[in-house]
């Protein structure tokens, strides 16, 4: 039988050259990359503008910007914890984020 190409080590290094680690915690969301550490270190809050236009939303800010405007913010800004209890909550700010 014949090996599939798809298990072969060499391919995945080349496919994905730097291997980048993601953990979306419920406090901060981390990126790491091997030989840099963390390169990243982010509250796990993104802030969304709503436009009067048929309920379009747009991210205005995300991480520590996002984390300064939780309860400061004009009526048409929501600030959304994404993660909840180590889960995620609201799937939508979680792929803006």
């Amino acid at each position: 039988m014949r090996e599939s190409t798809m298990s072969h080590p060499a391919f995945f290094n080349r496919l994905f050259p730097q291997s980048v680690a993601i953990d979306l915690g419920t406090a901060n969301t981390l990126i790491y990359t091997r030989g840099q550490g963390i390169v990243l270190n982010q509250p796990s809050v993104v802030c969304f503008q709503r436009s009067a236009a048929a309920g379009r939303t747009k991210v205005t800010a995300v991480g520590d910007q996002a984390k300064q405007l939780i309860g400061r913010s004009p009526g048409n800004v929501e600030a959304v914890r994404p993660m909840r209890h180590g889960v995620i909550a609201n799937f939508s700010a979680a792929e803006h984020m």
